[in-house]
């Protein structure tokens, strides 16, 4: 009798799910940190804006650059999201069922699942638009730029969201990926899992102290700056931004 052939489908499916949340959860803290810049200066912000769009290998700007990243990020962020949402409560019976079992199990990595599956539905929508905004006005970036559109096209609730929902769906999806697949684990898992719990909690608040701070900024610059005068940003690098 031949043995039946195993079916590695569910192990593929596992594997993209773990590769593409870590490529994305990687880019988050890289992004975060650059968006951050506008916390030095509007300058520092404005050089990494253009930094990004080859300003210093070309010498000059290329914004089609930040449109092919977006659309990257993009196409990563599609798979992860199709290898995951088979894991999702399909239905509410079932849905329910995973909240009685969270409710009589207190199993704390139980409730950080749940928190993945809450903030991968609230970023379906919200990361879903700023992609599409950065792939298609990949020139409105900038100390100025940026500033507008989170005041006067009055997308800070919406990045608001976003930023809750990347950072907690970000780094509970690198505690859960250490703990699954085994990263830097030690002789004793428990003591390991502790570890990568309380780094879990430390980056979350690292990255939403930063993140916050600098809505905070933009939105101070857009309520603070008159862009009816059509002013642009004036950069010692170059003499305007692309506005």
């Amino acid at each position: 009798m031949k043995n039946k052939k195993i079916d590695k489908t569910p192990a593929r499916l596992d594997f993209i799910q773990s590769a593409t949340g870590l490529i994305l959860a990687v880019f988050i803290m890289g992004h975060l940190l650059f968006e951050a810049s506008i916390l030095i200066s509007n300058e520092a912000m404005y050089k990494m804006t253009i930094f990004f769009e080859g300003y210093y290998f070309f010498g000059e700007t290329y914004p089609g650059i930040i449109t092919f990243l977006a659309a990257a990020v993009s196409v990563i962020f599609i798979l992860h999201i199709l290898t995951a949402i088979r894991k999702f409560p399909a239905s509410y019976r079932k849905y329910k069922i995973m909240r009685n079992h969270m409710s009589t199990m207190k199993h704390e990595d139980t409730s950080l699942w749940m928190v993945q599956v809450i903030t991968g539905f609230m970023m379906f929508f919200t990361a879903s638009v700023h992609l599409y905004i950065m792939m298609s006005q990949p020139s409105n970036i900038g100390p100025y730029a940026s500033s507008a559109r989170i005041v006067d096209e009055f997308m800070g609730p919406l990045y608001l969201v976003l930023l809750v929902s990347v950072v907690f769906h970000a780094f509970v999806g690198l505690y859960r990926l250490a703990v699954k697949w085994g990263f830097m684990e030690g002789k004793n898992s428990k003591v390991s899992r502790k570890r990568f719990k309380i780094t879990m909690y430390v980056l979350i608040a690292f990255y939403l102290i930063i993140g916050l701070a600098s809505l905070a900024k933009y939105t101070y610059i857009g309520m603070t700056h008159d862009f009816a005068d059509g002013e642009r940003y004036k950069s010692k690098t170059i003499i305007m931004e692309q506005h």
